[in-house]
């Protein structure tokens, strides 16, 4: 692990001075790439490549739904109307636009993607669908570009193993939740051999709660109704007084 000097401000018999903390901060590694993955390793877990935008149409494929059960996933959020939902990695719109419709005409989703070519496609896909409450964000690999303490929600379906910088990227969406805020990982289930995806473009419940904890994150729960994927909601704490 690396370490990271961080200051922290404190009040004594009203002087104001600055105490330095060290933090461990988590490592990347680098070794040989395996033929899915890029070679860089985060908590022991190898990085795999990114789905380009030439896979869109795997994406929208008409089994899915059935395949994934994508029908349990939006109640299983809970959503209120009015919340202001985050949709990571969003791709063609695929959940964007049921999450719009979630949180009602009041809400707003913010779709992101470091695709350009995605964000045309999900635009397109909302304007024929007439959505008007998403809203695309071009990202960057270490920052969705969000605003701070913004979201109710975050949402990742099938992407998060796929980010080339997952410390720094996860760190940015805490920032943009609230106090209070929910995070919410769907990957394809890495302990179980009969899901017939990559392994790499799998991960075990282990795995997420390893690299979610790392951040200011709780666990919350697993949802257990999807036939290929975890569902796990991770909460942000509220911030010390």
């Amino acid at each position: 692990m690396a370490l990271l000097t961080v200051l922290v401000v404190t009040v004594v018999g009203g002087a104001r001075g600055a105490e330095p903390v060290v933090l461990p901060t988590p490592a990347y590694e680098f070794r040989p790439a395996s033929a899915d993955g890029i070679g860089k390793f985060f908590l022991g877990r190898e990085i795999s490549h990114v789905m380009g935008h030439q896979g869109a149409d795997w994406l929208e494929r008409p089994e899915r739904e059935i395949e994934e059960r994508t029908d349990l996933v939006i109640p299983a959020l809970q959503l209120r109307p009015g919340d202001v939902v985050a949709d990571i990695g969003a791709g063609t719109g695929y959940f964007s636009w049921r999450l719009a419709r979630a949180v009602g005409p009041n809400g707003r989703v913010l779709a992101v993607d470091i695709q350009p070519e995605m964000l045309e496609i999900l635009g397109r896909a909302m304007r024929e669908r007439g959505v008007s409450n998403v809203f695309p964000v071009l990202g960057t690999i270490t920052d969705p570009r969000l605003p701070t303490n913004s979201l109710d929600l975050a949402i990742m379906v099938d992407v998060y193993h796929e980010f080339s910088h997952p410390y720094e990227m996860l760190g940015a969406i805490c920032r943009a939740l609230k106090p209070g805020g929910r995070v919410v990982f769907i990957e394809y289930r890495g302990e179980d051999p009969e899901v017939p995806i990559k392994p790499l473009h799998k991960m075990t419940q282990a795995e997420v709660k390893r690299e979610a904890t790392v951040h200011p994150l709780d666990w919350v729960e697993t949802v257990a109704t999807l036939p290929r994927q975890h569902l796990i909601i991770f909460r942000k704490r509220a911030a010390s007084p």
